[in-house]
């Protein structure tokens, strides 16, 4: 394998800015190169001879593009339509830039839903628990994401009282932590830092991975590296109780948000009534007993699979948005979702103007009136942010669109109204209008970091096609030297 050429977690890059803090941080770790395009994040290999540029959206999209092959060779038949999940935690900017993967892969994406909503549908579907009118708390732990969202279910009706999160957690930052442990853990046996070599970190990180699933199972295990770096072979034991205790900040973190959900919901622990599991993660035996503790001791739900919940959350939606539901349960079904994060403007002094407040049911439609701040100002600018934070350097700006001209009037005089409409996808789009003179002008936020005009994706779309035929022809080659290496390793245990 080929580490700088291997790419993953590209979710923890799609719509973030290259700036941004968390990905500064993953850079750091992954063996791949990630470089700044006016200020986007985009992946650089080596491609077929040449160094290539992909911008996270065409990595999703080839993602997407695979399993959209995988589901018409199962089906038999084109698929063209969609329904896209995402962490319940994605702001505007990543929500659009998963929207546009889609496009690119060339699928109509007739939704976009959240995961852990996705999770609850599976689960309130099953064994008629949609007739009981119940409180459900989703915790949805997977690779590098964290939501926990609490529904109530009754009859039919799957309404998210409140929804929290962590869009940078997950099974990647336990691996990451127990890398960092072993590390040392070979400099202090053999005097070499392994930290420059990718290669080296990569097969740890598999090692890594494989431990702590193992650790789910049993109380200890070994990790064995032939060679791992400079000829040195590398084997550590590793208990359970240790690699909780490497984990135990990370771990703890996850139960914050299980108690904003409750607050925000203001439902109280003791009536909720399941709490299911969902995402690869919620198999470690001490996240399990820390959520049960938590509550009291109470049995956690497992009774869907907590890998295959999500995707069959959304395979109702679509059959549900295609008019092809199943049964008069699904047919049924309604789903009111919520805006995880309030949004709204920058006001004088950089303050956050919330219009949207987060938990609001979508779809919804905001307005808030503003005004000018000096005299004959004839031209306003809206900052659009989104985030819980006084200051909006805290919280995530989503773009900024400008108002002009507008009559020139004193100070306080002008009546500006602000419009916001959070689409069933939970995606944004902003109208301005200043009422005093019954002049107004609709605009939609542009320069959305992460967001692509149709220009790009049409561009993309050709270059997801023109790359097709090549990457078929790589990947054959790739299988027959794999088949060839397995041939090899056979022949040599003979």
């Amino acid at each position: 394998m080929n580490p700088a050429n291997t790419v993953f977690d590209v979710k923890r890059l799609i719509g973030r800015r290259y700036d941004d803090p968390t990905v500064k941080k993953d850079i750091e770790s992954w063996p791949f190169k990630v470089v700044d395009e006016g200020s986007n994040p985009k992946v650089q290999v080596e491609y077929l001879g040449e160094t290539k540029t992909f911008s996270p959206q065409e990595i999703s999209a080839m993602v997407l593009g695979k399993m959209k092959e995988v589901a018409e060779v199962k089906l038999g038949k084109k698929v063209e339509k969609a329904v896209i999940t995402v962490p319940a935690y994605f702001n505007d900017n990543q929500r659009q830039a998963t929207k546009d993967a889609g496009a690119i892969s060339g699928l109509n994406v007739l939704r976009i839903i959240n995961e852990p909503t996705a999770a609850a549908i599976a689960y309130g579907l099953g064994a008629g628990k949609s007739d009981k009118e119940r409180n459900v708390l989703i915790y949805d732990l997977g690779g590098g994401t964290f939501d926990v969202s609490l529904l109530h279910i009754q009859g039919g009706v799957f309404t998210v009282k409140a929804t929290a999160g962590d869009t940078h957690l997950g099974g990647q930052d336990f691996d990451t932590n127990l890398l960092e442990h072993f590390k040392k853990e070979f400099q202090k046996k053999t005097k070499k830092d392994i930290t420059g070599d990718a290669r080296a970190l990569r097969r740890l990180r598999t090692a890594c991975e494989r431990a702590k699933r193992t650790l789910s199972n049993g109380t200890q295990t070994t990790i064995e590296i032939d060679s791992l770096f400079d000829g040195e072979d590398f084997n550590a034991n590793i208990t359970r109780a240790r690699f909780e205790e490497i984990n135990s900040k990370a771990f703890q973190g996850t139960i914050q948000p299980v108690e904003q959900v409750l607050k925000d919901s203001q439902i109280e622990k003791t009536k909720v009534d399941d709490i299911v599991l969902v995402g690869g993660s919620t198999r470690i035996p001490r996240i399990q007993k820390l959520l049960s503790d938590f509550f009291n001791g109470k049995k956690l739900e497992k009774s869907i699979n907590p890998d295959e919940a999500v995707a069959y959350g959304a395979a109702v939606q679509a059959g549900i948005l295609s008019g092809k539901a199943t049964s008069a349960e699904t047919a049924d079904m309604l789903l009111l979702d919520v805006v995880p994060l309030s949004l709204g403007v920058a006001m004088e002094g950089n303050i956050f103007a919330p219009v949207v407040p987060r938990g609001n049911t979508v779809p919804c439609l905001k307005k808030r009136t503003f005004t000018t701040v000096a005299d004959n100002q004839q031209t306003v600018q809206f900052p659009v942010f989104q985030g819980e934070r006084v200051n909006c350097e805290d919280n995530t700006s989503l773009g900024e669109f400008t108002l002009a001209p507008i009559p020139p009037m004193k100070a306080g005089d002008a009546v500006l109204e602000v419009v916001f409409e959070v689409d069933v996808n939970g995606i944004l789009k902003v109208t301005a209008t200043e009422k005093t003179s019954g002049r107004s002008a609709n605009i939609t936020i542009s320069n959305s970091v992460g967001k692509l005009s149709s220009g790009e994706i049409e561009k993309m779309v050709e270059d997801a096609a023109k790359f097709k035929s090549s990457d078929e022809a790589f990947s054959k080659k790739f299988e027959s030297r794999q088949q060839l290496e397995s041939y090899i390793s056979r022949v040599e245990e003979i």
